[in-house]
């Protein structure tokens, strides 16, 4: 108690020997000024504030450099495999139009069986069916790739294209604007078999035989003798060719082609002493070629179906 009233007469006396001192134009030094409060608390203990601030800088650093040795010395963290959820069997593939190949490097190698008689039946997607007997002796090379095309379902969902009453009933183009093809042409085939109502032939353009645009007469076609090569007769179902929506897709505004459900291929033994009418065909291998068919055919009742 006595120690803390002198050392507040020693601090009076000092801060009236400053006044002093400013009175008469003389300053006491840094040192000799004391500030109140807080402030002359931490003067007077300067010394003990700054070794405190060097233990507490010091103790940080050491800290930091102890906390980095630790992490360094843990060995790196092994990954955990996650369960894969199995897949249900509620995703499945629908299929679509796109699983059907139509685009070929070559026309198809030959697989008729001998002694096996080919027909086909086309689907209209309206409702009708369309039986042919397929000449196979006779055009063995049409005949082999129509079946080809067929089986592989690369007619299902195109449609007849172009169809002009008492002339043609065309269809087999991928793009239905009738310069399409599977991308090969075929060996070009002929035989004596000549045009009549119901006959079954491939189109043609300046480039080769169509892949696979074939066209059936539904008038007299004579004209066509030698120039097209027949390869099937519309035994059944030559009313339902007649009901095609007639269409002409090198005019405008034209209605949309029947579609072509699918063609289905029969196969039968033929009888033993089957004989085959008409002369057997021959093919031109000269008449190959590859690619896809580029000239668009515009054929008129008195012109021809080419592609």
């Amino acid at each position: 108690m006595l120690g803390g009233l002198l050392g507040s007469d020693n601090r009076r006396e000092r801060r009236e020997r400053a006044r002093q001192q400013r009175r008469q134009g003389t300053q006491a030094p840094l040192s000799q000024i004391e500030f109140p409060g807080i402030m002359g608390w931490m003067q007077r203990n300067g010394r003990i504030l700054f070794i405190i601030g060097i233990m507490f800088m010091i103790l940080s650093v050491g800290a930091g450099a102890f906390a980095s040795n630790l992490n360094t010395n843990e060995p790196d963290p092994t990954p955990v495999p996650t369960d894969t959820p199995a897949p249900t069997d509620t995703a499945e593939a629908t299929p679509t139009e796109d699983v059907i190949n139509r685009q070929y490097s070559a026309e198809p190698e030959m697989s008729l069986e001998d002694g096996i008689d080919y027909q086909a039946v086309i689907r209209l997607e309206k409702g009708g069916e369309i039986k042919i007997d397929l000449l196979e002796d006779e055009s063995p090379v049409h005949v082999n790739n129509f079946v080809f095309l067929a089986k592989n379902h690369f007619y299902d969902g195109l449609t007849f294209h172009r169809v002009l009453p008492g002339f043609v009933a065309q269809a087999g183009d991928p793009t239905g604007g009738g310069a399409g093809g599977p991308g090969y042409f075929l060996t070009s085939e002929s035989n004596t078999v000549d045009f009549e109502r119901g006959a079954l032939a491939m189109a043609k353009s300046s480039r080769g035989v169509s892949g696979s645009q074939f066209f059936i007469t539904t008038g007299p076609t004579p004209h066509l003798n030698g120039e097209f090569t027949v390869f099937g007769w519309v035994t059944e179902g030559m009313g339902v060719v007649d009901g095609i929506t007639p269409r002409d897709p090198d005019q405008r505004d034209q209605p949309r082609g029947d579609v072509i459900a699918g063609i289905d291929i029969i196969e039968a033994e033929k009888p033993e002493a089957e004989s085959t009418p008409g002369a057997t065909g021959t093919a031109e291998p000269s008449a190959t070629a590859t690619g896809a068919a580029t000239a668009s055919a515009t054929p008129t009742p008195t012109g021809t179906p080419n592609q």
